[in-house]
Order: structure tokens, then C-alpha cells, then sequence
């Protein structure tokens, strides 16, 4: 269910009667505004004073009280969609439709309030404004996302270079890209491009080969499987508990990787089994165990992507087993791709392959 704003021009009007009730709000000439230096704490998300913000270039600011108030309601203009109210027929501001239907779904006091960088001012500035001043204590916690960018510039229909997440999982995996896209931090850039995805395929294939390899160690029971919230190491909850701070998380997801790698090419099976399950408690957090739902199953639009991804796992394998001078699983894991029709071919810039008709 997504509400619309339009349906909601009731709960907005209620909204703008109280603030100008309680006289943080004042109507002229069919507009309604908000009177900014009558809230106190404006500015504070966006750690400005109202005095050093720059006042709007709008053609209404000679009417307003101070040049920095912002509409919530403007009156109507020939050929634009209206609405009645107390002062006339009009449209709604930018920011009042936020604060009235937040305040409808979520109660005047909510947790989390989310949104772009760029929202912080005057959108979210002003919604809290809005809201406050109506009597509500709204969020308690704001989270703005930074975005994907390209060439330097932020994805956007507007610039016409978007990407479609439909065409990206026809060459990674869909757990691979969302890998990609979780290791940075939501209030950091991501530049994107094909070369750093597959960076990150490869290196989400590696924690994948490691659990494979502990499972099939340890037994293979499939209880083993089922994710344990104790078995997360406290540095991961640490780092997840500071702001979200997945980068760092990552750290420790890699460190235990490692770590389990060298306790299996050592055959410690208790340590084995401290990494295994603490990656997969990790994993399931990050929505990225790879046994969980949703993806169990899921993969490439095509059978040749889906044969290349589990061809890569192998190689990744392969190459592990090459590094730590286990000459005796590289040469199976070969034979086997090899018995099944998929010939590897080793070459100065890595492994390739090829399937035979």
C-alpha cells in the first residue's frame, strides 16, 4: 500500500489549522505559510542558523513575514489541480504532505525517518518544523542515504543513465549485487561500474566456497545450516551498532573467512565451526546467506550465466586450493569440471573456460 498525497487533503488542512492556532503559521492571500523564526530549533538537522540561510528567490517573498518561510499551501493558478480550504482553492507545499501522513500512519512519535542527502534541507528541515510545531515529537532518528553514482553523477531518470537492476542480474547474481551495493556505507557515494561488481562477485564467491567447504568438513547435516543470532563475533555487532557502519562489519565477515580457511587447511575442526557459524550468523543479518530466502533459488535470466556463476565458484575453489599447495583437490576439482564437458584453461591473466558441444 502506497498512500498518495491527494488523498490525504483533509489531514493536511487539519494540520495547517492547528499551526496557525498555536501561531506557527499564517495565511496570505490565499497561500499559507509557515513562520520559521516562530519555531524554535529551526535549522538544527541541517546545522544551520536562520540568519546565515539564504532566503528563497520566490516572487511571494514581499508578502511573507520573513523571506525564509516557507508555503505550505499555495492558491491556485489557471490550469493547475485544486482543492477547497478556509482559504481558498489551492494546492499543497513540497514538505506539508509529509508531516500530515506520517503523522496518520506512523503516530506523532515514530522511530526512524529516512531520505536522500539531498532531503536534509529544506525537506526534512521543514517536516520537522511542520510537525513539531503541530504538537507531534516525530522521529526520533533521521537516516540519509547518499546514492549509486556513474561517470561522477548520480543515477537519475532525468540524466538518462540509470540502470535497470533487471538487466545488471543477467550478468551477476542477484546476492552478488546486493553484496556490492551493502558494502558501502549508506551515507558514502557508490560509483558504480561492470569492473567493481564483478570485484565483488568474486569476492562474495570466495565466502561461498569457504562455506561450502566447511559444511561438507563438518558433515553436511543440514541443521547445521540454520542461522545462530550468539554466534555473531561482537566487533560484527559493534560495527553494525555504530551508525550502520557495514564497511567495518565487512572487515570482520572477511577476517573470520580467513580465519576459517587457515583453520580447514589445518583441519581444526572447532575452529572450523566458530567461523562457519559466526559467517552465516553474519550473513543472515546482511541479508546475504546464500541458504536463506529469497535466495534459494534464485539466479540469472539464462542458463549460461548460471553455469558461468557455478564455474567461477569452482575456479575460486581451484585457485584456493592451488594457493595453499593442495595440488591433490585443484587436480580433482579440474578432472571433474573436465568429466562433465567444461574444459579450464590457464592463462597469465587467470583461469578461463570453455564448454565443449
Amino acid at each position: 500500500y502506497e498512500p498518495r498525497a491527494t488523498g490525504h487533503i483533509p489531514e493536511m488542512i487539519q494540520m495547517m489549522q492547528r499551526l496557525i492556532e498555536v501561531g506557527h503559521g499564517y495565511a496570505m492571500n490565499g497561500d499559507v505559510y509557515f513562520d520559521v523564526r516562530a519555531f524554535e530549533g529551526y535549522g538544527k538537522l541541517s546545522g544551520q542558523r536562520i540568519d546565515d540561510m539564504l532566503a528563497s528567490p520566490d516572487s511571494e517573498a514581499q508578502i511573507k513575514r520573513d523571506a525564509r518561510d516557507f508555503a505550505m499551501w499555495k492558491s491556485a493558478k489557471p490550469g493547475e489541480p485544486y482543492w477547497d480550504t478556509p482559504w481558498g482553492p489551492g494546492r499543497p507545499g513540497w514538505h506539508i504532505e509529509c508531516s500530515a501522513m506520517a503523522e496518520k500512519y506512523l503516530g506523532s512519535h515514530f522511530d526512524i525517518h529516512g531520505g536522500g542527502l539531498d532531503l536534509i534541507f529544506p525537506h526534512h528541515e521543514n517536516e520537522i518544523a511542520q510537525s513539531k510545531a503541530a504538537g507531534d515529537q516525530f522521529a526520533n532518528y533521521w537516516l540519509h542515504n547518499a546514492w549509486v553514482t556513474t561517470a561522477g553523477e548520480k543515477m537519475s531518470k532525468s540524466l538518462g543513465n540509470s540502470l535497470l537492476v533487471d538487466e545488471v542480474v543477467k550478468r551477476v547474481r542477484p546476492i552478488e549485487l546486493r553484496y556490492y551495493l551493502v558494502g558501502a556505507h549508506y551515507r558514502s557515494m557508490l560509483e558504480y561500474s561492470d569492473d567493481s561488481v564483478n570485484d565483488a562477485g568474486q569476492g562474495f564467491r570466495r565466502i561461498e566456497g569457504f562455506l561450502q567447504r566447511s559444511h561438507e568438513f563438518l558433515g553436511g547435516d543440514p541443521l547445521l545450516l540454520l542461522p545462530n543470532p550468539e554466534a555473531r563475533p561482537a566487533a560484527f555487532e559493534a560495527a553494525m551498532d555504530d551508525d550502520l557502519s557495514v564497511p567495518q562489519a565487512f572487515a570482520v565477515l572477511h577476517e573470520t573467512v580467513r580465519n576459517g580457511n587457515a583453520a580447514l587447511t589445518e583441519k581444526n575442526a572447532g575452529l572450523v565451526g566458530d567461523a562457519f557459524y559466526a559467517t552465516i550468523a553474519m550473513l543472515e543479518v546482511l541479508g546475504l546467506n546464500p541458504w536463506s530466502e529469497p535466495w534459494v533459488g534464485a539466479g540469472h535470466a539464462d542458463t549460461e550465466s548460471v553455469i558461468d556463476a557455478l564455474v567461477q565458484v569452482a575456479l575460486q575453489q581451484r585457485q584456493e586450493a592451488r594457493a595453499r599447495k593442495d595440488f591433490a583437490a585443484s587436480d580433482a576439482i579440474r578432472d571433474g569440471l573436465d568429466a562433465i564437458g567444461i574444459r579450464i584453461e590457464d592463462t597469465p591473466q587467470g583461469a578461463r573456460w570453455t564448454l565443449e558441444q
